[in-house]
């Protein structure tokens, strides 16, 4: 009989579940793992952070619509892992971490990285974390762990691997099989389903609202058909925004965000497919899901339904396999006549940008960030796959990125971790199929977070393009200053050094330095015309506020800044 060591049981189990990448930086400490991973052929993408190593899972997860692994030391490379676990968590998104840990046999020792409770520290930021204490119950606690993860609602889950566990071996043929590490997932009851094609079929505007959950187990084909069958515009979260694709433009809404100032023409019926209420709903103000609209909510956790609004119909059950169903059942009846109800949604859309368009003010040696986004966005195609990060930077961009409708469109969201898309980005870039490209939109802010990155990027072979818009400031945090406690109050939210292009060169990507459209422009076509990492530095003004940011702060996007007052005040 063989024995097999602990390293090489969690690269089995994870073979065995169909992983074909992990997201590490080397300790030794789980030097096992790396080792069993050269054996037998899985490719380890290893970042300068364990922070970004953790984002990659969350990029590469949420691109693949799969499991996402991260492999961390102990110790410190652990506890900067935390970061991406509640990013994970909130966002719900299935990564494992794979945690090392100091000796079982010199606990209470005082020896290297000794007695942290690491599982402790993962719990409030993990759907399940565990501390593995018997060599032979590795490959069915990998198997456990993976199981969570991937049920609905998603997240991240985590295993304290201590060193002598993962040095030790058992004998093959004493391993108890482990079952599968996929599970079916169950949709809304056939009777909640004829009720929710009612309610749309007997609303005079109804809409249906995608959320990150609905990514996970659905296809743009059953987005399509669903759209066809019920005659009903689409909206998306930012996530969701993939499975809309390939929808007829008449089916098109774009960002959840078009449904804000519809007044009394907003939806009467509402269908929110792992939509959740809070951050992208304007909270509970009903700004964009109007109070007294009849609200159908499908979502895997019950802690979600109603939870700042009243429903009308709450289901518990996985959306991608309610959506499927709903989409069949709905192609079997005659599409609701909301021909002149998604034209109405269309010509608000498009007042909206004009409205927002017409606010832009050109300044010398600056682009305005609406500006900026714009070339952005004329950049992206439809196989493209865009991340942002940064607080205006992705205010902004939400704007107008919906339009090319990209492959995947990855923000940082509840969490609103900032410095997290670079990670983010190198796991997607990491996840897409070959000749695909990624671009990372972030605030000058934000990527001073991971720079090294730059240097894993080029290691790895992977083609990211880098746009920085650069104000030279924490932006959204000085906007705060400047209405709540006054321009003369501005205080530590300065950032006005970096060459960042520089700091990309030194590792070896490519850099460009733009300063108006026409560099901006010049430098995306040749970026994307190579097959490296590349960064875009653009300086962007720093004085015009988002539409959203004034949202956040209890104040009217479209109102003259002047006449209101910051709510919260």
């Amino acid at each position: 009989m063989a024995a097999v060591t602990g390293g090489e049981m969690v690269v089995r189990a994870l073979r065995k579940a169909g992983v074909e990448k992990l997201f590490a930086l080397h300790g030794a400490n789980i030097d096992a793992i790396f080792q069993g991973c050269l054996d037998h052929g899985i490719p380890i993408v290893d970042t300068r952070h364990e922070m970004n190593a953790g984002h990659a899972a969350e990029g590469y997860a949420r691109v693949k619509q799969g499991l996402g692994v991260a492999l961390v030391t102990a110790g410190g490379g652990m506890t900067n892992a935390v970061t991406s676990m509640a990013n994970a968590l909130l966002d719900r998104t299935p990564v494992l971490f794979l945690c090392g840990s100091g000796m079982l046999k010199q606990r209470q020792m005082n020896t290297l990285q000794h007695d942290i409770d690491q599982v402790a520290l993962a719990t409030p930021v993990t759907k399940w974390a565990h501390h593995v204490t018997c060599v032979e119950q590795i490959p069915r606690l990998v198997a456990q762990a993976i199981r969570v993860a991937m049920q609905a609602p998603r997240g991240p889950v985590m295993l304290d691997l201590p060193w002598d566990i993962l040095m030790a071996a058992a004998e093959e043929d004493g391993l108890l099989a482990t079952g599968p590490t996929v599970l079916h997932s169950s949709h809304a009851a056939d009777s909640d389903l004829r009720e929710i094609a009612g309610l749309l079929a007997s609303a005079q505007r109804p809409a249906i609202v995608l959320g990150s959950e609905a990514m996970r187990g659905s296809t743009r084909g059953v987005v399509e058909q669903l759209a066809a069958g019920t005659g009903v515009p689409v909206f998306a979260e930012f996530e969701a925004i993939g499975l809309m694709r390939d929808l007829p433009e008449s089916s098109f809404g774009g960002l959840v965000q078009g449904l804000y100032g519809l007044k009394d023409q907003a939806p009467d019926v509402v269908l929110m497919a792992g939509m959740r209420f809070g951050l992208y709903t304007a909270l509970d103000s009903g700004g964009l899901v109007p109070h007294g609209t009849r609200v159908i909510q499908i979502d895997p956790d019950a802690r979600e339904i109603g939870r700042l609004q009243a429903v009308t119909l709450g289901i518990v059950a996985d959306v991608g396999p309610s959506l499927e169903a709903l989409a069949e059942l709905a192609a079997l009846a005659p599409a609701g006549d909301h021909a002149a109800w998604r034209e109405a949604i269309r010509v608000h859309v498009r007042k909206r940008q004009d409205v927002v368009s017409d606010q832009v003010e050109e300044r010398p040696g600056v682009l305005h960030p609406l500006r900026a986004s714009q070339i952005v966005a004329e950049h992206v195609s439809k196989d493209v796959t865009v991340v942002a990060d940064g607080a205006l930077t992705y205010l902004w961009l939400s704007e107008v990125i919906a339009e090319p409708r990209p492959e995947a469109l990855l923000f940082h969201s509840h969490l609103s971790s900032m410095g997290c898309g670079f990670g983010i980005a190198i796991g997607a870039q990491a996840g897409v199929d070959k000749g695909k490209r990624v671009i990372l939109v972030t605030g000058d802010g934000a990527v001073g977070y991971s720079l090294g990155e730059f240097d894993t990027a080029v290691r790895n072979d992977l083609p990211l393009v880098v746009v920085v818009m650069n104000n030279r400031s924490w932006g959204a945090t000085l906007h705060f200053q400047q209405i709540v406690v006054g321009a003369n109050r501005v205080t530590g939210t300065r950032l006005e050094n970096g060459r960042y292009e520089a700091a990309a060169a030194a590792f070896g990507a490519g850099s460009y330095y733009a300063d108006d459209a026409t560099s901006l422009r010049e430098a995306l076509t040749i970026a994307l015309s190579k097959n490296e990492p590349a960064c875009i530095n653009v300086l962007v003004d720093l004085d015009p506020i988002p539409p959203e940011e004034l949202v956040v702060m209890g104040m009217d996007p479209f109102a003259p800044l002047s006449a209101q007052t910051f709510a919260a005040k």
